[in-house]
């Protein structure tokens, strides 16, 4: 394993330990999130102490099961799934899940603020190992549509054969110039949901739609790169990186590198980018980012950051991380 998997976390941004944990703010000693590369060819086929397998998808309000069989894929060698959902339409979710992974996995919690839902999954009889859970959920409002597109985060805490994880699902705000507002409203969803639970925790994950755009490129540059897969030079002018490189947010955090196309926005039921009257700019709105609290006992390896390209129900494709923690043996 990599040596730069193990700085994400405290012992990496020292100053960062005398804020609360999880908590975002300015801080004069800072780094941004750190971009790890993904340690390619492998399926969980390794020993490690726990394999989890992380999926956001904003739903754009449908769903269909064929959708949903190929959001979890059929690689299982994972021992916990979660899932984060946005735009989740009023289906049982659940059940589709449940069914779906039922060779396989059970439903071990569920968190649910409207549209905005947060799945967790682990083996069969793997009951034995939760010792906790807890499910959490916060609005910062935004409601609107059929569906209820609220905006807001939904969170569960569990204690896994002794490993203590947070997994926090969110929906920001949307458009190009609100990036205070989104920087407000983690800053509100962490103060909510992390800051007033002091306990230790291993493994903090942040997953969703979480809006941040690509700065200052207009429409036609941006699909021409993405067009000739030239996408890595749009990552300086990723909204998201940019705020967390000013120390505004995710300080001390993970995140693998944006090698996938923008997930957003496409024509529903296609690969094209937004043809509609309002030609959105593609972005990498959906994310998973990460931060181990623990780093001189708990080594984490990510082994893929991706999008799901072939689901085609929604607006957004689904993105999945593959994440190993393994106890280090001083």
């Amino acid at each position: 394993m990599g040596n730069t998997n193990s700085l994400c976390g405290s012992k990496r941004f020292p100053n960062y330990e005398k804020a609360p944990v999880g908590s975002f703010g300015n801080n004069s000693s800072h780094d941004g999130i750190k971009t790890i590369e993904t340690v390619k060819n492998c399926s969980f086929l390794r020993k490690s102490d726990l394999c989890i397998r992380i999926i956001t998808w904003n739903m754009n309000g449908k769903v269909s099961y064929e959708d949903l069989v190929e959001l979890v894929g059929k690689d299982r060698k994972f021992d916990l799934l979660v899932v984060g959902l946005q735009e989740a339409p009023k289906t049982n979710i659940a059940q589709l899940l449940q069914t779906a992974l039922s060779p396989t996995h059970v439903l071990l919690g569920k968190a649910k603020l409207q549209s905005i839902q947060l799945y967790l999954l682990g083996p069969k009889n793997s009951q034995t190992l939760v010792k906790e859970l807890k499910a959490e959920r916060h609005s910062v409002g935004g409601c609107g549509g059929l569906i209820g597109r609220k905006k807001g985060a939904v969170a569960i805490r569990i204690n896994y054969d002794d490993i203590i994880m947070v997994f926090i699902s969110c929906h920001l705000s949307a458009h190009a110039n609100k990036v205070d507002k989104r920087n407000e409203e983690l800053r509100h969803i962490s103060n909510s949901l992390l800051s007033r639970d002091k306990r230790t925790r291993d493994l903090t994950v942040w997953l969703g739609d979480l809006n941040y755009r690509i700065q200052d490129v207009p429409n036609r540059p941006v699909r021409s790169l993405i067009h000739n897969h030239l996408q890595s030079v749009l990552v300086s002018k990723d909204q998201l990186l940019q705020e967390a490189e000013r120390g505004e947010i995710f300080e001390g955090y993970c995140e693998g590198t944006l090698g996938f196309k923008p997930t957003y926005k496409y024509n529903v039921g296609s690969s094209n980018y937004d043809t509609s009257h309002k030609v959105r700019i593609p972005a990498w709105t959906d994310r998973i980012l990460y931060k181990i609290q623990d780093t001189e006992n708990i080594q984490a390896t990510l082994y893929s950051y991706d999008s799901i390209d072939q689901v085609n129900g929604s607006d957004h494709k689904p993105v999945k991380a593959d994440l190993s923690l393994k106890w280090i043996d001083n």
